[in-house]
C-alpha cells in the first residue's frame, strides 16, 4: 500500500492558509478517487481509495504542523508501511507558486512540519512533493515573523483562480509516483507549471 500524507493545521482558522496546502492536496486527490470518507484518530484522518489498481491510504495529520511527525510515525506503525511507500506533501515558500519539486530524500530546508517527520521517523530518505506558495505578496525580508505569517495567511484571490491548476497537477504527481515510481515523477513533474498572470487559456493548455 502507497501512503500520501499531507501537512497542515487542523481547524477551520487555517483551512485556506498556505501552509494548509498539503491537506488540500489530499482532499483534492480523495475527491477524484472517490475515496472512502475520513476516518478520525487521536493523530490523524485518514481515507481509502485506489489509484489504478493500487490501494492508497490517504492522511492528513492532526497534531499541527510542528507535531506532524508524531502522526506521521503512528499512521505508518499502524498501516504498516514502510518510509519508502509515503510520500509527504507540503509548501514551500522558497519556490514560486505555481511550481512542484518531488524529491526522495533531503533534508527539512528550514520547514518545520517536515523536521518533526524527519525527527519522529530517525532518517531523512523520506519522498516529499513540495507545492511551491510564494507568490507576489511574498515579503522581500525573509525574516522568521514575517514568512510565519505569510504562510499563515490566505492566497490571493488571483491565486485562487489558479489552484484547481496546481492542485490537478499535484494529483497527477502524485498518481505517477505511485504507478511509476519516484524517478518518473521528478522527471515529469519537478517544474513550473504556470505564472501568475498568464490568460485562462494557455492554462487550459498545460
Amino acid at each position: 500500500m502507497k501512503c500520501i500524507v499531507g501537512l497542515g493545521n487542523p481547524g477551520n482558522r487555517y483551512r485556506f492558509s498556505r501552509h494548509n496546502i498539503g491537506f488540500r492536496v489530499v482532499e483534492h486527490i480523495c475527491e477524484k478517487i472517490n475515496a472512502q470518507q475520513f476516518e478520525s484518530t487521536e493523530y490523524y484522518e485518514c481515507s481509502r481509495g485506489k489509484i489504478g489498481e493500487s490501494d492508497i491510504l490517504l492522511a492528513m495529520p492532526q497534531t499541527y504542523m510542528n507535531n506532524s511527525g508524531i502522526a506521521v510515525r503512528e499512521l505508518l506503525h499502524n498501516y504498516d508501511i514502510a518510509i519508502d511507500d509515503v510520500i509527504i506533501v507540503y509548501d514551500d515558500f522558497q519556490i514560486p507558486f505555481g511550481t512542484l519539486r518531488i524529491r526522495a530524500k533531503g533534508s527539512d530546508g528550514g520547514h518545520n512540519g517536515m523536521a518533526s517527520v524527519i525527527y519522529h521517523l530517525q532518517s531523512e530518505f523520506i519522498p516529499r512533493l513540495r507545492v511551491g506558495v510564494a507568490g507576489n505578496s511574498l515579503p522581500e525580508h525573509h525574516t522568521r515573523e514575517l514568512m510565519a505569517d505569510y504562510v499563515l495567511s490566505r492566497f490571493t484571490t488571483e491565486e485562487e483562480t489558479y489552484l484547481p491548476q496546481l492542485l490537478q497537477h499535484s494529483n497527477d504527481a502524485l498518481t505517477c509516483w505511485t504507478q511509476e515510481g519516484i524517478a518518473r515523477a521528478m522527471n515529469v513533474y519537478n517544474k513550473r507549471f504556470f505564472t501568475l498572470g498568464e490568460s485562462r487559456d494557455q492554462l487550459t493548455k498545460q
